[in-house]
């Protein structure tokens, strides 16, 4: 299918998927200004991002009740919800007022992050086309773009508020495009879709899914200090690690998308998860900056379609009445891993330096073709 065709399809959640892109990214760029205007140092200001962690897992949790109810304006009132709530963080004048911000915000764009991920399931079973790779993309590509242009802007010295206060104009002017489509809730079952099997489908695409997000944080998180601190790179050569492992994850999946038809998604997350094990090894082992990159570079083209393409195969195995539920778990589940990735490299880090912690990473992924066996065998 060409991508004019694959946008129009998802013409609906792909600008939502742009939405979650460029307030999250916003706000990585703006964290210094942030961190300073409430007055909280590191352990404090941890805390208070997990208030947004908080928020993010029960709107996930809650996410399919919250649909059955919304139907087609759930996306629109999360989308407007989350532009309201990104409001808040940088006009926090201490960590109290920031906590509850975080909550908010973290919580509407997790009801988002469920939905949005829903309906490219549905449009997917009713076209019978993969979609989910090209809408992460454009997650990708959002997240860098609006994280590039806010450090442009504080390098110019415009604050947090008047930033997020041009977000939450875009995503108004954006949002009339989340109510195409058809109901979510209209359709019958489609016909591979048993409905047996529900809570190994969870249980399995979530490990998946998991395991594909602690990787990406934790290299996200520890892939500078390794060049730095294990390599001896410099500052700018250390964060080159970070930033090559971005660029790789939206090209990964852009290219996904036109390499992986529906029905092959098992067989090209398995390839993913050896590429992605292949490249931590890599950079694990690496001997100057310059191979760490490589490594990096590697795993951030395997790992950047295994977490979509995990939520693809939830959607297509459970029935359509079940899909926003079973992917609103396997989201939650996944989740976690943005929280133990960095810790679990930091506590193997500090017993056996970093290269053990890319190495465990490395066994993590090289794992996940175990995880598809009974994944596949829970259809039956």
């Amino acid at each position: 299918m060409s991508l004019t065709r694959s946008i129009a399809l998802s013409r609906a959640p792909l600008p939502a998927f742009a939405v979650v892109g460029i307030f999250w990214g916003a706000f990585a760029a703006q964290v210094p200004d942030i961190k300073q205007g409430i007055g909280a140092d590191d352990g404090v200001f941890g805390l208070t991002l997990l208030c947004g962690a908080a928020g993010a897992v029960s709107a996930m949790w809650l996410a399919p009740r919250i649909d059955a109810v919304l139907r087609i304006r759930t996306m629109p009132f999360a989308a407007l919800g989350a532009a309201a709530a990104f409001q808040l963080p940088g006009l926090a004048p201490g960590v109290a007022v920031f906590a509850v911000a975080m909550f908010l915000a973290a919580g509407f764009t997790g009801l988002l992050d469920v939905v949005m991920n829903a309906r490219v399931s549905q449009i997917e079973a009713r076209h019978d086309t993969a979609l989910m790779n090209l809408n992460h993309a454009t997650f990708s590509f959002a997240y860098a773009a609006s994280a590039f242009s806010a450090g442009l802007a504080r390098e110019a010295g415009v604050t947090p508020p008047y930033v997020f206060a041009v977000l939450g104009l875009i995503t108004v002017a954006i949002s009339t495009q989340l109510w195409l489509g058809p109901d979510p809730h209209d359709g019958e079952d489609e016909p591979n879709a048993s409905g047996r099997g529900f809570g190994q489908v969870v249980v399995w695409a979530g490990l998946i899914t998991l395991f594909a997000f602690m990787t990406e944080n934790a290299t996200e998180t520890w892939s500078a200090l390794h060049i730095e601190r294990t390599l001896g790179g410099r500052a700018a050569e250390g964060a080159l690690g970070p930033t090559i492992l971005g660029l790789t994850m939206g090209v990964g999946r852009l290219t996904g998308h036109f390499v992986t038809p529906r029905g092959r998604e098992r067989q090209v997350i398995l390839l993913a998860a050896l590429v992605a094990g292949t490249g931590a090894a890599i950079a694990a082992q690496a001997p100057s900056p310059e191979l760490a990159y490589l490594g990096f570079g590697i795993l951030g083209l395997g790992v950047s379609v295994t977490a979509p393409l995990a939520l693809a195969l939830a959607g297509q195995m459970v029935r359509a009445r079940d899909r926003a539920l079973a992917i609103s778990r396997v989201a939650t589940i996944g989740y976690f891993g943005f929280f133990v990735g960095p810790p679990t490299m930091g506590f193997v880090s500090e017993a056996l330096g970093l290269r053990a912690s890319f190495g465990l990473i490395a066994l993590m992924m090289l794992s996940v073709p175990l995880l598809l066996l009974p994944l596949r065998a829970s259809r039956n």
